[in-house]
């Protein structure tokens, strides 16, 4: 029966997500959306992995350039996030047609927030890392790296996108099977291109970006194709292929919350990073590292909490908030559950999962010893995912952007500031603000979330 279940959640069925066992539906639709996030997580551990080889400038260029391609994450993020609610709401009010022509809107926005970022990163690679406080290695041989990953951003924006789609859809197959066809051909294309194998010259970092850029852009194609042949949750049409101002509008104004939550948290994550350059080069190494560990443990507790996602929002359409909210009960469970095993690595084996990617002594001492706080309060992590996610998929996007605010911005960043520069504890200092206030978002949030308000949000 499980291996039956499990087949079907690979493949992707027919299902009817407001009526089915609560149970089962949680299962058909996170166990595809866990393999989607390992997937795109794989992306950037596969590309620090290869990297990291170059040396710790090498890695702290990946790690300066992922401060700007956060911003574009942010946006990719929270337009996904109105995408995702929109259309579950419309899935589960029975109107595909308009959940197809929202989709099409999405893509036309996707398309307009990629160009300035495009711009700036073909025209200002340098003058970007220069601003962020690069050393001469990263001003020299890694100006090619951020151009291509900046300049390319696009299949970024189109591959969330464009996935959210499916995942408020209810395909979240199809949205595992692209990030799979993608993620394959760059870790294909990595050791290639940055050692040159084979024919192919040898590249460097600049190689990492054209393998990731290669790999993503035909995922892209592969989710037009799959999007226009149609499923049996979503399809767009010729009937759809036009502007529609009122669902666009529509869509954009759902979306600025989730774009704001998203920005802050995300350039939260750039003033840290600035505070960590000032320390020196392998504290922007040790960082980057492990938030590409942390990144990739977390892939299964979003991979829950987007399924809270998508079954809040169908079952809000559907007129049943009750369902919606044991989903979330049973989720943030689970979800624990994973991280309460997760931090026990995390506390136990700190050095040895750092040192699979550097070899360097402080590299891996600086990234230890973030593990090593996580590990206190990471199953916290899996409330705050899952809370924040059903905001989301009731259309709530506003109440995480306050709470992002407050507990990003007023807290976080200050606190790791005084604690690092003015306390003297460097590195450890980032860490431990980190830790006081992602632990208390998560509590504060998980809070808000038991009184019940989202369920009334129209959407």
């Amino acid at each position: 029966m499980l291996w039956q279940e499990l087949r079907n959640a690979l493949k992707g069925t027919e299902a009817d997500y407001t009526s089915i066992n609560l149970n089962k539906a949680i299962f058909l639709l996170a166990v595809p959306m866990i393999l989607e996030l390992i997937m795109e997580s794989t992306f950037a551990v596969a590309d620090i992995y290869f990297v990291g080889r170059l040396g710790a400038s090498a890695v702290a260029t990946v790690g300066l350039t992922e401060t700007f391609l956060f911003l574009i994450y942010a946006l990719a993020m929270g337009l996904s996030v109105a995408v995702t609610a929109t259309i579950a709401r419309r899935i589960g009010e029975k109107n595909k047609e308009e959940a197809a022509s929202t989709g099409l809107q999405a893509i036309i926005l996707a398309f307009l927030f990629s160009l300035p970022f495009s711009f700036a990163g073909i025209y200002f690679a340098s003058d970007l890392l220069r601003l962020m406080g690069a050393d001469a290695w990263a001003l020299t041989e890694g100006v090619a790296y951020t151009r291509w990953m900046l300049g390319g951003n696009l299949v970024i924006l189109f591959l969330f996108v464009i996935n959210a789609i499916f995942r408020g859809a209810g395909d979240a197959a199809s949205a595992m099977k692209i990030l799979l066809l993608a993620n394959t051909l760059n870790i294909i294309l990595d050791p290639i291109l940055i050692y040159g194998l084979g024919p192919f010259p040898q590249m460097g970092i600049e190689g990492a970006a054209i393998a990731t850029n290669i790999g993503r852009g035909v995922g892209v194609i592969f989710q037009f194709y799959l999007l226009f042949k149609g499923g049996p949750h979503i399809q767009i049409r010729k009937s759809n292929l036009k502007l529609n101002l009122k669902l666009l509008s529509n869509l954009l104004k759902t979306s600025l919350g989730g774009i704001a939550q998203m920005l802050i948290s995300m350039t939260s994550w750039i003033f840290l990073m600035r505070i960590l350059s000032s320390i020196g080069s392998t504290a922007v190494a040790g960082a980057t590292i492990t938030i590409r560990i942390i990144m990739f443990t977390l892939m299964p507790a979003w991979g829950f909490s987007n399924a809270a996602a998508t079954l809040v929002g169908q079952n809000l359409g559907a007129g049943n908030p009750q369902r919606a909210e044991n989903t979330v009960w049973k989720i943030g469970l689970y979800n624990m559950y994973f991280l309460i095993a997760v931090s026990i690595l995390f506390f136990l084996f700190p050095k040895e999962l750092v040192g699979i990617f550097t070899n360097d002594e402080e590299v891996v001492r600086v990234g230890a010893k973030w593990l090593s706080i996580l590990s206190y309060s990471y199953f916290i992590y899996g409330w705050w995912m899952v809370t924040v996610q059903a905001f989301n998929g009731a259309g709530d996007t506003r109440t995480p952007t306050y709470i992002n605010l407050v507990f990003f911005w007023a807290i976080q960043i200050p606190l790791s500031y005084l604690l690092a520069v003015h306390g003297n504890w460097g590195a450890s200092g980032v860490f431990w603000g980190v830790f006081i206030s992602e632990t208390s978002v998560g509590l504060f949030t998980l809070w808000l979330f038991s009184r019940g308000q989202w369920k009334k949000t129209k959407l």
